[in-house]
């Protein structure tokens, strides 16, 4: 949620910076409607972005139980192939 605020006051600085370097006054009677709608702009985009964060999260979530299993599976299959190849107690001579 703190995105979307930020986003949302965002919105509204650009809107002031905008009168600003047009020299015009900041709160005029004709131009108030102007600010909820840069500030609705940039909430929506606030929330939106909160959304592609949100997804990119679940995705690096997915792939790193991926990866952690793929490397347990390995870590299983070279101890089986260790157990495999170990010697079965029998003394070899050398002759």
């Amino acid at each position: 949620m703190h995105k979307v605020i930020f986003w949302t006051s965002f919105g509204v600085a650009v809107r002031l910076w905008q009168l600003g370097l047009e020299m015009r006054p900041f709160f005029m009677r004709e131009s108030l409607w102007a600010y909820p709608v840069y500030g609705g702009a940039g909430g929506s985009f606030g929330y939106w972005l909160m959304g592609v964060e949100q997804r990119q999260m679940e995705m690096l979530a997915n792939r790193r139980e991926k990866l952690l299993a793929k490397r347990r599976r390995r870590r299983e299959r070279e101890a089986a192939e260790r157990a495999e190849a170990a010697p079965t107690g029998m003394v070899a001579s050398s002759a």
